[in-house]
């Protein structure tokens, strides 16, 4: 269901076994749902026994929050990296072009996983869920910056930045929704019309 390795996918978790039961466990979720998917499901879609999945996470929720806060972890580094690039920085349109082409270009890519990664947060437990909320709302606070800083720039020009903020990265979280390997565009093409369509929305004169 992806094609991406278990170490491209999150190179910062070891053992591989794990990375492996991530993996197993984000395939399983994307085609059952997380409360269809049984510890069983995941163990054998890592070809392993039912047992090993504790070695390396107390429980399916676990594995879960695992994948959840990797993910949004990694999108939060996508935006900062993005927002503070010598090519665009001090520049909020060339910043936001960037941002929202990165965003929608990985949700597109890893959409497998960034569909659970979005679409699963209900399942966590309270405290799990807290942490993930957390990141979030970062993410959420780094776009809504930098588009105030085109406000006062007067090259954005929306009523709300906090509402167009959440607008913004809507649109990149929804294409882990529909995009497959099947979509008649590539990661990279999407995201430029993306990057388009979010500047136009926040009123930016486009070249």
């Amino acid at each position: 269901m992806t094609q991406s390795l278990p170490a491209e996918l999150w190179p910062d978790v070891q053992p591989d076994a794990a990375r492996r039961l991530m993996l197993a466990g984000v395939e399983s979720f994307a085609r059952r749902g997380y409360h269809a998917t049984t510890t069983r499901d995941i163990a054998s879609g890592a070809g392993m026994s039912p047992a090993a999945l504790y070695v390396h996470f107390p429980s399916k929720a676990a594995l879960l929050f695992a994948i959840s806060r990797s993910g949004h972890e990694q999108a939060l580094a996508l935006v900062e990296n993005a927002i503070n690039d010598p090519e665009s920085q001090g520049d909020p349109v060339a910043a936001m072009r960037r941002v929202a082409e990165d965003f929608v270009a990985w949700h597109a890519r890893r959409h497998t996983v960034a569909r659970v990664v979005q679409y699963e947060l209900q399942a966590l437990p309270e405290q799990e869920y807290a942490v993930v909320a957390d990141l979030r709302r970062r993410i959420e606070r780094v776009v809504r910056d930098l588009i105030e800083q085109g406000l006062r720039e007067g090259v954005f020009r929306v009523a709300d930045p906090r509402t167009a903020a959440r607008a913004a990265l809507s649109l990149g979280v929804d294409v882990a929704r529909w995009y497959s390997e099947r979509s008649s565009k590539a990661p990279p093409e999407l995201a430029r019309e993306y990057g388009e369509l979010v500047l136009r929305m926040l009123g930016a004169e486009i070249a």
